[in-house]
């Protein structure tokens, strides 16, 4: 498999992602909008936090270009990103992933030049000792050779909330003018919700900020249920920045994939779907709410096809006409 070539301005372009509004959820006195994650060059929210804790390790020399290799578990969009951002920066990736991520999620990181070890494992990694395989083969891997590899546990490490809080919450500040009143997000790791979270409450302490959960045994990669799952550290750190939670099972986050297309014409995630159905089912009076929409719907063909919401055929005709799908460094 060919490797990417990536542009040199590639890591120019991680943030300051577009802010559109939702015209299907708003009326006169609620508008919704889509912060559209997607928009980053490796195709995620998840640019942010891999590139802050890249340049953090940088700083603190954990990493030694062209010699440090990085290992990481993943459900899939760290993993890319992780991959891609490194690559450019002169470092080797070694990816642990649960064998239920989606085949085109693996296929992505590979072809970006990263080595995958595959676990049978849960979709979303479970956190804590002995429960989740993908974190307990990284770290294993890891103390056995540090002065070879690094780990940057995206779980705990801080520099995966400051890229939040220094980047996406004040760029969703700026494009609300300072109006959003609620802010919703899907949780996996806590620090994009705890970082937009923390930065919106210190502007505006009023604000409301609403976890999206999966059910059980989900089907949502990227997402994490806390009833089967542990917290993670990271979000442990400051998880009363979040003042209610919407779980959403898998049946209501597949169907919100297709309405999204019916009505927005944007192809998403089943976790960008879930965020939607979040904003949809949760009552509101009034204000501007603002979701995280992680990523768009291409590395989900099979996932789609599988779970019969689009065939292979209608998927590549919806391509051509989803209105939320940037440039991909990948692509």
């Amino acid at each position: 498999m060919a490797k990417v070539v990536l542009d040199a301005d590639t890591l120019d372009r991680i943030g300051n992602t577009p802010l559109v509004k939702l015209e299907s959820l708003s009326n006169s006195k609620v508008q919704y909008f889509a912060k559209l994650e997607g928009h980053n060059p490796f195709g995620s929210v998840k640019d942010r936090a891999a590139y802050w804790m890249i340049k953090d390790a940088e700083e603190k020399g954990k990493l030694k270009r062209n010699h440090t290799i990085i290992i990481e578990p993943t459900s899939g969009n760290t993993g890319i990103a992780l991959t891609g951002i490194a690559s450019l920066l002169g470092y080797e990736v070694e990816i642990v992933i649960p064998e239920k991520a989606s085949e085109e999620t693996k296929k992505i990181i590979a072809k970006l030049g990263a080595k995958l070890y595959e676990t049978s494992d849960d979709l979303c990694p479970k956190v804590g000792a002995g429960t989740d395989q993908s974190i307990a083969l990284a770290t294993s891997i890891a103390s056995s050779r540090p002065d070879k590899y690094y780990s940057p546990n995206q779980y705990a490490n801080e520099a995966n909330f400051m890229g939040h809080y220094k980047g996406t919450g004040p760029e969703i500040w700026k494009q609300t003018e300072g109006k959003v009143t609620h802010f919703f997000t899907g949780v996996g790791t806590g620090g994009t919700v705890t970082g937009i979270s923390t930065f919106l409450k210190e502007q505006n302490p009023k604000l409301k900020t609403i976890g999206v959960q999966p059910q059980q045994n989900h089907l949502i990669q990227g997402l994490r249920n806390f009833e089967e799952s542990a917290k993670p550290d990271l979000f442990l750190r400051r998880e009363k920045t979040v003042d209610d939670w919407i779980t959403i099972n898998n049946e209501t986050a597949f169907a919100a994939v297709r309405e999204i297309f019916a009505k927005e014409k944007m192809l998403v995630s089943p976790s960008s779907a879930a965020v939607y159905a979040g904003m949809k089912n949760y009552h509101i009076d009034e204000g501007i709410v603002v979701g995280i929409f992680a990523d768009d719907g291409r590395k989900f063909k099979s996932l789609y096809a599988q779970q019969k919401i689009f065939s292979e055929e209608e998927f590549d005709a919806n391509l051509k006409q989803a209105k939320n799908l940037s440039k991909i460094a990948y692509l």
